[in-house]
């Protein structure tokens, strides 16, 4: 069966190399490049070799990187600094709030370890770190955040997607409803960008690494501040590249780019950025509303095989919630065993565990996935269960 958002299988192969030889299925892990990003990147060092990196051309590559970022999330292309991983985003989030005694972060315990360990350090400083804490593992929602409010809460930190239950929040309701409470809202989009529309209407801060379902190379992403925090969200980095540095002197105060550059504290991540710009391109030629139907398509395709195996799902099955992630644990709970009978059958697929040890398995196909390859990948997971028996 052929992917009909491709005009042809080889044109779909051509495009991403890693489908000759495996079926990929862990998007929401570290992603495989397609061949533009690693075109455009050999393409760059080669250039390397006869000029030094900042050259002219790459100069022009930043800006249109940044205009395609804002194209993206529905933002100014000054808002954007392009910088990665999230993490680092998210810590200059957290670091670059003049935080009083007593203010409060609500944020989710049982998200990425990146999107909590930021918030959980400012206790050193006298902040209150409170924990949202939802009926199902990722599950949250505006009554459940809004219920968690107190009158000293500052901030609000919470993830666009769960990395495990790929649980999606709506991130507009949310971001409305503390925007209306002089709240703010720090949003870890990295398991939303490039697969399903992320809207920032509503968000003061933004951080998503390019590696996952952005098709993107690691260590560059999109780091989005809404420009009227510019003054409330100061740079921790410093560096000649983001504060005012005339013929490259140094000047005896401190002068910010007026725009999101000043927290861009030198040279930036150049290979990185003409990947991404290829993968920007490709996303959004393809259209983000066509990718996040696509994926939904395969969900539901993969949900109707789990069931039919007997698979405990994990998570929102349809709706407004669900994801392109879909976590299972299988019959027998042998999860470990079916990821190695999958990876050596050349799926690659996640196997992650909860905070009490338990395994499960996580599927994350993009839209280059085929019905073709759902059905090999449940083909396969099925004689492993069999063997089992």
């Amino acid at each position: 069966m052929v992917n009909d958002l491709f005009p042809s299988e080889a044109e779909r192969l051509s495009r991403f190399p890693i489908a000759k030889k495996k079926i990929f299925l862990a998007h929401a892990a570290v992603t495989a490049l397609p061949q533009c990003a690693a075109t455009a990147m050999a393409d760059y060092a080669a250039a390397c070799c006869n000029d030094h990196q900042e050259f002219d051309d790459f100069l022009g590559t930043i800006e249109d990187t940044r205009r395609l970022c804002a194209r993206l999330i529905g933002a100014k292309a000054s808002e954007i600094a392009l910088l990665g991983p999230t993490s680092l985003g998210l810590s200059l989030f957290a670091n670059g709030i003049d935080w009083q005694p007593g203010d409060e972060v609500l944020c989710y315990r049982d998200d990425y370890p990146a999107n909590v360990y930021p918030w959980l350090d400012l206790q050193r400083k006298g902040v209150t770190v409170r924990y949202i804490e939802p009926t199902e593992p990722g599950a949250i929602t505006t009554e459940t955040v809004a219920a968690a409010l107190t009158d000293k809460t500052r901030l609000v930190a919470l993830a666009s997607c769960h990395f495990l239950t790929g649980y999606r929040i709506d991130i507009d309701a949310i971001g409305k409803m503390l925007g209306e409470r002089d709240v703010l809202f720090s949003l870890d989009a990295i398991q939303t960008c490039g697969a399903f529309p992320t809207p920032v209407e509503h968000v003061d801060f933004l951080s998503a690494d390019a590696h996952k379902w952005l098709l993107g190379p690691m260590a560059i992403g999109i780091v989005y501040v809404k420009e009227k925090n510019f003054d409330l969200l100061r740079p921790s980095l410093l560096g000649a590249w983001n504060v005012h540095s005339p013929d490259f002197i140094a000047q005896d105060e401190i002068r910010f780019h007026p725009t999101a550059r000043r927290y861009e504290p030198g040279v930036l991540n150049a290979s990185g950025i003409v990947g991404f710009k290829a993968v920007l391109e490709m996303l959004l030629d393809t259209g983000i509303e066509t990718v996040a139907a696509r994926l939904m398509q395969l969900k539901a395709q993969l949900l109707e095989g789990l069931d039919r195996l007997g698979c405990e799902i994990h998570g929102p099955r349809e709706g407004a919630a669900a994801s392109s992630i879909t976590t299972f644990t299988p019959p027998g709970d042998d999860s470990a065993a079916l990821f190695d009978r999958l990876n050596a059958a050349g799926i690659v697929t996640s196997c992650r565990k909860n905070r009490t040890g338990r395994e499960f398995l996580r599927f994350s196909p993009h839209f280059y996935n085929t019905p073709e390859e759902i059905d090999r990948t449940l083909r396969i997971l099925a004689t492993g269960l069999k063997s089992k028996t």
